[in-house]
């Protein structure tokens, strides 16, 4: 070989070497150097895709000279670039802009669902702690004590009560109360002041490895934001002497740093015959910060308190018959006072360009008082039924997770494995029957609980062209104590138990514009302490097994649409009656069911959306015609138009129905179903906005929670089993006046 030839070869080895694929990294900031999480880049030449980080940064593989790249964010003007040097790091800046859906790209990832919230937040910002949960496709929610209980939920064929089946979280604190006065997994969410919320983050079904108690129907992770646009102040006034106040002040905002206060104060008297008295406090502070260009802490903390009066659910017969009116009580000395503390430090660092991990400590501190008449004068005819359920909590625990890319010729993905601890102390748990909310007349359940529950995960996402493969294990231990200061004798009662939790899930993206997927796990909600330790460790913790088979699509670049078959089968229905004090099995269940969410933009100002869901519920081991679930919806419905003007008029219509549903196991009992409609409308200008909003624009008469009890009435010989209710919430109007600045 001559000396020519030899160079030759080395000459074209080096040409091969500097043109062959490489790596490219970056980092996405918006104009005033603030860096953009979440933003998809897309190679059009390889087809290769990837994310940012929370710093903003991303690794693309298997990019060259020439390629075509694809920068998109929902709420900014997607970007297009040609790479001109692989080996020089990319500093990209995006515009905010409306949305269009024309620009949303379908993600080859197993939350791709959360563009439908995601749109839901940007064209319609909630401004209640109600409308928090409403923006969730297909959820469903009901206030049956006064607005200062938590809502009842509805999802997926679940009367979930206050949360016994879907776990909710606020930045990743939990909000589900294991064992709680009231109710197993009470979630009460209203310590979250509406307008910090920047994203939620939710999935349905027992898919997800990160997701553990609680996960059976779904999960809801609420996410606030890391830092205000601009401080405002917001004044809102209303019918039934509602009032609010809100105020969200920036105290620092650079590129590294940011941190803010928010506060909202809230009272009504509710169109009830008997005030509500209701009032509510939030404080609210986030500080986060990039101490190095790796590593970033964030701390939070939260205070709120409320108290409230309530009227109660009634009894259709009283209202039938004239003795009280929709909106009247018989007894209407119902109501309570609650109170929570939050503080949450994140720790989060970025170990190298593929790898990284996420830290979180939490403390709640909790108080709860509740008084309930659900039977009036069943019990006791004398005193009457009222019942007081109480507690004093302390919540603490931590989460780590870790998280890697990976990158072969023929195999691209991602691992994550996480470990967690959650602690749960529940001091003077009491159900007692009262009266007046003076006198303790009999404790009925009266102790200390004290809950562990850690876990640990594995999940993985294997790439194979427009396949991705996800398997994935969870392991949960719990530990029960209780101590029960009834008994005569000392003793600490204990149990616990493990769980283990595969999911195996399949996603196939035929485009960016298309993704069919196969969903499997299994998950679990626990049972009450009370409950375990009562029933010598039976049915600790009962498993759901489900799948979904669905797509989401854009047929059209103005039209996103979700459609899917699923069914959750769950081993027991089995849970701690709050109310009562007692255990009520309900045994298995079987529930099937088809999804469909659509998002429309016919015209850049014009928005359509429409969640609906149809469910076959029965148990599995009850005769034919008395299997029924009782309220378990069969079919609900959402949809609204929304208008956003360029001249600074919005504006928006949204109908929610649910329809009729059995509320007794043999349907004799119907809960009636309902069709309302809310209304807003405003005016954006300059640095002010003003707004108005109509709940129940139609002044329609509905029940928004139906329940089949037995009561009797002060005067009545015998026991009448019915539906009671708490009436929905008549025409009623608000406006409200906000400065930004």
């Amino acid at each position: 070989m001559t000396s020519n030839q030899l160079y030759k070869i080395i000459f074209c080895l080096f040409i091969s070497f500097n043109t062959f694929a490489q790596t490219l990294s970056g980092k996405l900031t918006d104009p005033y150097n603030i860096p953009i999480a979440e933003a998809q880049i897309y190679n059009q030449s390889s087809k290769k895709h990837t994310h940012s980080d929370e710093y903003g940064k991303f690794l693309l593989e298997k990019v060259t000279k020439g390629d075509s790249l694809r920068i998109s964010h929902i709420g900014y003007q997607t970007k297009y670039i040609v790479v001109e040097n692989v080996n020089k790091t990319l500093n990209i800046f995006l515009e905010k802009k409306a949305i269009s859906l024309n620009e949303i790209i379908i993600t080859p990832e197993l939350d791709a669902l959360n563009l439908m919230s995601d749109i839901n937040i940007q064209i319609n910002p909630v401004n209640s702690s109600q409308e928090v949960l409403q923006q969730v496709p297909g959820l469903f929610i009901g206030q049956h004590a006064g607005g200062g209980k938590a809502e009842q939920i509805f999802l997926r064929g679940f009367d979930i009560d206050h949360g016994t089946d879907i776990s909710i979280t606020a930045d990743g604190i939990p909000v589900n109360m294991v064992s709680h006065a009231h109710g197993q997994g009470y979630a009460d969410l209203h310590f979250l002041i509406p307008e910090t919320l920047d994203k939620i983050d939710f999935g349905k079904g027992p898919y997800y490895a990160n997701q553990g108690n609680f996960n059976t129907a779904g999960y809801v992770d609420f996410k606030t934001k890391k830092r205000l646009n601009e401080s405002m102040i917001k004044l809102e006034a209303g019918q039934f002497d509602t009032y609010r106040i809100l105020g969200m002040f920036n105290i620092l905002n650079t590129s590294k740093h940011s941190a803010y206060i928010a506060s909202e104060y809230l009272a009504t008297d509710g169109p009830f015959e008997s005030p509500q008295n209701f009032d509510r406090f939030n404080i609210f502070g986030k500080y986060t910060g990039n101490i190095t260009e790796n590593d970033r802490i964030g701390i939070t903390l939260s205070h709120f308190e409320s108290t409230w009066d309530a009227s109660g659910q009634i009894p259709q017969r009283a209202v039938n018959s004239g003795f009280i009116g929709r909106f009247g009580a018989i007894d209407d000395t119902e109501g309570g006072t609650t109170s929570r503390t939050n503080f949450l430090v994140n720790y989060d660092k970025r170990l190298s360009p593929n790898a990284s991990i996420e830290n979180s400590i939490f403390y709640s501190k909790y108080d709860f008082k509740l008084y309930s008449n659900f039977t009036f004068f069943l019990e006791d005819p004398i005193n009457g039924d009222q019942i007081k359920q109480q507690e004093d909590r302390t919540l603490f625990g931590f989460k780590s997770e870790y998280s890697r890319t990976f990158s072969t010729n023929s195999l691209e993905g991602e691992w994550n494995a996480g470990i967690s601890l959650r602690k749960d102390q529940s001091n003077d748990n009491e159900l007692s029957r009262t009266l007046n909310r003076r006198e303790t007349l009999e404790r009925i359940q009266f102790g200390n609980i004290d809950e562990t529950n850690m876990s640990a995960f594995v999940n993985a996402s294997f790439e194979f062209g427009k396949w991705t493969i996800n398997p994935a294990i969870r392991v949960d231990y719990f530990d029960f104590q209780y101590n029960d200061f009834l008994q005569t004798n000392y003793e600490t009662q204990s149990e616990n138990e493990a769980i283990l939790s595969p999911k195996l899930n399949f996603l196939y993206n035929h485009s960016d514009n298309f993704q069919a997927y196969l969903k499997t796990g299994k998950g679990f909600h626990s049972n009450d302490t009370r409950v375990v330790v009562a029933q010598n460790g039976r049915e600790i913790l009962p498993a759901a097994y489900g799948f979904d088979v669905g797509f989401i699509w854009k047929p059209i670049p103005e039209l996103v649409v979700n459609t899917a078959y699923w069914q959750l089968y769950l081993a027991q229905e089995f849970v701690y009656v709050g109310d009562a004090g007692i255990v009520e099995p309900s045994g298995k269940t079987r529930r099937q069911g088809i999804d469909f969410s659509a998002r429309y933009q016919p015209f850049k100002w014009l928005f359509w959306n429409v969640d609906t869901n149809y469910t076959h519920a029965r148990s599995t081991e009850a005769p034919n015609g008395e299997d029924y679930i009782p309220l378990a919806p069969d079919f609900t419905l959402s949809s609204g138009l929304n208008v956003q003007l360029e001249n600074g008029f919005f504006g928006g219509i949204k109908l929610r129905h649910i329809k009729d549903r059995p509320a007794n196991e043999d349907n004799s009992i119907v809960a009636a179903g309902y069709s309302v409609v809310d209304f807003h409308l405003g005016y954006d200008w300059k640095n002010m906005s003003f707004g108005l909003q109509i709940q129940n624009l139609l002044n329609t008469e509905w029940n928004e929670t139906q329940f089949a009890t037995e009561s009797r009435l002060q005067g009545e010989t015998q026991s009448v089993e019915e539906i009671h209710f708490t009436p929905g919430v008549p025409f009623f109007m608000k406006a409200s006046i906000t400065y930004k600045f």
